[in-house]
């Protein structure tokens, strides 16, 4: 699986999925907009954000969890959602509002996700409001895609597309109200280990 064992481990199963994902990305910008194939790029959205779940389970079940991981797997987290969601968006196959309020509430995150890291808070864990959304939403979107293509079932995509897109929206702002005092216990943890520490360094 890989040449090193523990957090040091690159080429671990996780890792190569999280990798795929992203090489992707481009695949369905093509299939989308270079083919005009709004169905098999729903397809392979739908696909790739299946993954996110499968890589997560592997990496958790299998003791598979890396240093790497910890960040490639939410890079491909946002570069699938910007992408994604920002190609449905200019493809019109998706209300501009819908898209722009998971469009903000990403970028938010993804920007405050940056500042606490650098001003040395602890990592904040995924509430399972935001797992519950993102789940919803990276149904939702295929299926607006699907919606707008030639299939034979195209309307009942689109009642799909609002029956997951609408909770999906909802619990995704309700993991976001929640994030700002999750954040703030996150950066006084930290500047408490780091003091604690600084401490024991004089101790020693």
């Amino acid at each position: 699986m890989s040449g090193t064992d523990g957090d040091d481990a690159i080429l671990t199963i996780p890792n190569v999925i999280s990798l795929i994902r992203l090489l992707c990305l481009p695949l369905f910008l093509y299939l989308l907009f270079g083919l005009d194939d709004r169905f098999g790029a729903a397809l392979l959205l739908g696909a790739l954000g299946a993954t996110d779940w499968v890589d997560g389970y592997i990496a958790r079940h299998y003791d598979q969890v890396s240093a790497l991981g910890k960040v490639l797997d939410p890079v491909a987290d946002r570069l699938l959602f910007f992408v994604g969601i920002g190609g449905i968006l200019l493809d019109g196959s998706v209300p501009a509002w819908f898209a722009w309020m998971v469009l903000i509430r990403e970028a938010v995150v993804a920007v405050t996700t940056v500042v606490l890291a650098a001003l040395g808070a602890r990592r904040v864990d995924v509430t399972w409001y935001g797992k519950a959304g993102t789940f919803f939403l990276m149904f939702a979107f295929p299926l607006f895609l699907a919606s707008n293509s030639t299939v034979s079932w195209a309307g009942t995509a689109e009642v799909l597309a609002w029956a997951t897109g609408i909770p999906g929206l909802v619990l995704s702002y309700i993991s976001w109200a929640m994030y700002a005092p999750l954040g703030l216990r996150a950066l006084e943890e930290g500047r408490a280990d780091r003091a604690a520490a600084a401490l024991a360094d004089d101790r020693s």
